[in-house]
Order: structure tokens, then sequence, then C-alpha cells
């Protein structure tokens, strides 16, 4: 028989061994299982049917339902935060959830992007009401199920999960969620200025990460945003004093809006190439082949090369990557039938390489129309800088798009479109597209039209991959 005073130093090393047992697997927290995907797709279907649009003041309603999970899940209030706004009126939301790191160390907090706002529908060209989610041949269908509540989903989910298992990083993170990022990024201003936010290493946009895939689920190509196109949008307008139509005067305020918008229309913009978009075309050289192919391979040796360009333009999809774009996109013009319009105005919208000011475009188009046309910016242009390609960081997403699609390469990607990752950017903030989101392409590319839907198969894998991601950036390697 053991004595009582033996016992002791014997009791606490087993008690001590068995915490030991049960930290270590706490710190390596089980990979997400059926029952953890079938939560996801139940809080993605949830998350559909609050409708976040501008102007239905919903989003905090749906803050609400992310905040009950993961108070559930263990997260204290303190570490749940609220991030009110007033736009327009309307109260939206952003949110900032911490995930605390077990101790104090050296790691600096990362940041994981998604927004909960949606654009709006015309319900008469859907087959299905947007905001109620309906399951059919392997998808999911309704208003923001891809851009981009399914990453709200999936990242509250792992967040809840490992919560719940007991794992802790070894360094801060911090769900970062908006509410207007369709509309203006002023949340995701407020959002990046809240104190929590303030030493951020980088962040990881899960609205600006994934690839494609073939029908029968194989990779076809995966991508790292690391730079966006800056977004400006201009007016232009004619004016003169009108009159009876039965006595049209020389000058016209429509003919002289037309001539300015077919100025616009041929104005030339060179080919500028960087670190990520020389590499862009490189591989889409080598993807298209054919006369794409040929003419990109061209223009990688001599960026004006005339007929490389005509050819290149002729595959906007692929080379707006290229070059900076204007276009018009709405007009308004007269006030009668059987008056000369005294005015006319037009919108032109610009997506512009990083590097160049939006002013000098506005003065390039000035230059093109010609001084009776008066031109003027509208809001404002956010410009922001390409995030450096890190190796490690590249590396970590790498991994985690593999344990999901073997063979996969992941390439560094400039977007032509607009996300909140530019206003991360330009506060100092490197941003990097995250998530391995396979879609067929052109099928599966719906964001912003009818009968949005995202593969219940791809969503699923998402679990699988924040997992892997989460761990590879925020684990000491015990």
């Amino acid at each position: 028989m053991i004595s009582p005073s033996k016992a002791r130093p014997v009791l606490a090393a087993v008690t001590a061994a068995i915490a030991m047992a049960f930290a270590g697997q706490a710190l390596a927290a089980p990979a997400p299982n059926d029952a953890d995907r079938q939560a996801a797709r139940a809080l993605l279907s949830e998350l559909i049917t609050i409708p976040t649009a501008k102007g239905r003041g919903q989003v905090p309603k749906l803050v609400d339902v992310l905040s009950a999970r993961l108070r559930g899940a263990g997260f204290s209030a303190e570490d749940i935060v609220r991030v009110p706004i007033d736009i327009d009126g309307e109260r939206t939301e952003g949110l900032i959830v911490r995930y605390r790191a077990a101790a104090p160390g050296p790691k600096r907090p990362v940041a994981l992007l998604a927004h909960m706002d949606v654009v709006d529908v015309v319900p008469e060209s859907w087959t299905t009401d947007p905001y109620k989610p309906v399951e059919k041949d392997g998808y999911l269908y309704g208003r923001g199920s891809t851009d981009n509540k399914f990453a709200v989903a999936v990242l509250v989910t792992t967040f809840a999960r490992l919560k719940a298992a007991g794992w802790a990083p070894d360094r801060d993170l911090l769900l970062a969620f908006s509410g207007d990022e369709e509309t203006g990024m002023l949340s995701t201003r407020k959002v990046i200025a809240h104190p929590l936010m303030k030493n951020v290493e980088y962040a990881l946009n899960a609205d600006a990460g994934g690839g494609t895939v073939t029908k029968d689920g194989k990779p076809v190509a995966f991508t790292m945003q690391a730079a966006e196109k800056t977004t400006a949008t201009f007016e232009l307008a004619t004016a003169n004093p009108g009159g009876h139509s039965s006595a049209p005067r020389p000058d016209n305020a429509i003919y002289d809006l037309a001539d300015a918008l077919k100025a616009v229309q041929a104005m030339p913009f060179p080919v500028e190439l960087n670190e990520i978009t020389r590499a862009m075309v490189i591989k889409m050289a080598k993807d298209e082949g054919d006369a794409l192919g040929a003419a990109l391979n061209r223009l990688l040796i001599d960026p004006t090369d005339a007929a490389a360009i005509a050819e290149a333009k002729r595959h906007p999809n692929y080379t707006n990557i290229l070059w900076t774009t204007c276009v018009a996109t709405m007009l308004r013009a007269g006030n009668a039938p059987n008056a000369l319009p005294s005015s006319a105005v037009a919108t032109v919208n610009c997506r512009i390489l990083p590097g160049t000011p939006a002013a000098a475009v506005q003065s390039k188009i000035q230059a093109a129309v010609g001084d009776k046309v008066s031109i003027k910016l509208v809001g404002e242009a956010v410009e922001s800088p390409i995030s450096p390609v890190r190796p490690d960081i590249l590396a970590a997403l790498q991994k985690a798009v593999n344990a999901n699609y073997k063979g996969a390469v992941l390439a560094p990607s400039l977007s032509s479109g607009g996300t909140e990752g530019r206003e991360y950017r330009r506060a100092g903030v490197p941003t990097y597209g995250a998530g391995s989101l396979g879609l067929v392409f052109p099928d599966d590319l719906r964001a912003h039209g009818s009968n949005e839907r995202i593969p219940l198969a791809a969503f699923d894998k998402e679990l699988t991959y924040w997992d892997v991601l989460l761990k590879e950036i925020a684990s000491d390697g015990r």
C-alpha cells in the first residue's frame, strides 16, 4: 500500500501527464467531419434567408446569428466585437471576432476577411426565391451562396469547431467581416480602424481566393489575389441653351456627348506588366495557345505590338489585366421629345492598374474628349498597392489548396474587379486571396446575377482548407 504522502506526488504526476495529453489533443484539434459539414451547410442556409442587401437593414440580424453561434462555442462577449455604422440613414455593422493566442508571443495577428452583405436581386429573373435556399442537383441556390456568405459560414463554423475542441493558436486570429462591401466599404474602413486591428501582420481575404475545376472536379487553375485594379467612376457632361426641336442647332448636347464617348471608346491604354501580371500572362499564353497565346507571347517581348494588342482585345475576359480600361455604362439626357437637349451626362467606369493615379486617367479622358465636355470624379477612387508575394504565405495557402486538390498549383493574381482587400492594402496591411472553392467555368460564375448557386461538394471542402491553413499559420508545431 502506498502511503498518502507518497501518493500525492504520484497522483500529481499522473494528473500532469493526463493534462499534457489532453493539451496535445486540443492543440491538434481533429479535422472536420460530416457533422461539421452539415453544421456549415445549415448555417449558410440560415444566412441566405437574411436579405442583407443595402436598404433592407438586415446586417445586424445576421450578426446576431453569428454572435450566438460563436458564444455557444465558447467565445466570450469581450472577443465578439460589433462595429456599428450608419450609412445613408441605415444601420449596418462590421464584426470582429478575436481567437486569442494561447500565450503572448512574437507572432502578430492575422485577419480573415469576408463580407456579410449581398447585391439585391430582381426576383423575376430567378427560377427560385433568391432568399429561400433551395438544394437541388448537388447545388445550394440562393443570393449570397457564393458572394460571400459561404465564406462567412465556413469561417464561423471553423472558429466555433476549433474553439469547442480546445485548440489554442500561437497568435491571435481575427475574423473581420464587413457589412457594406458591395456598396461602399465604409464598414470595412471602420473595422480596419478598430484597436484590435492595429497590429495585424497580414490579411487573408476569403472573397478573393479559389479557382476553377472541371465538371468532374479536377483542378484547372487556382489563384491567390495579391493586387486589384483601382475603380474610378467619372461623369462626362455636355450642355448648351437647347431650344425647340423644330429648329435644330449645330451644337447638340447629345451629339457632343456621343462624340465624346466615341473618343473614350477609341482611347488607347498601354500594356503594362508587373511581377504578378507578367506571371499571369505567361501562364495564360501557355494554357490558351492558338492565336491568343501567340499574341500574349509577343506582348511579353514587345508590349507595343499593335497586331498582338488587337488579338488580345478580342478576349476581354482574359486580357483585361493587361491595361487600364474605361467604358461607358450609363446615360441620361434631354427632358422632352420635342425639345433640344440642354444637357447630356454619361457615366464612364474605369478599372485602373496599380501604380497609375486616377487623376492621370481623368486627365487622359479630358484630353481625348476636348474642352466642350466637362468631367468629374464620382465618389472617390481608392488606390492601393500590390501586396508583396511572400514565400511563406504562398506556401501555406498552397498546402491548404492541395489538401483538397492534389497537384493544383496556386498562382498569385491581380483582380480586375474590386474587393475590400484594396482597403486593407491602402491601410498598409498586405492582403491575399484565400480559399479553394472550386467552381466550373462559366456555369457556376453567377455572383451578382440570377440563380446564384454553390456546389455543395466544393463548399464542404472549404472546412478542410481553413482547418489546414489556420493550423499552418497559427501553430507552434507541438
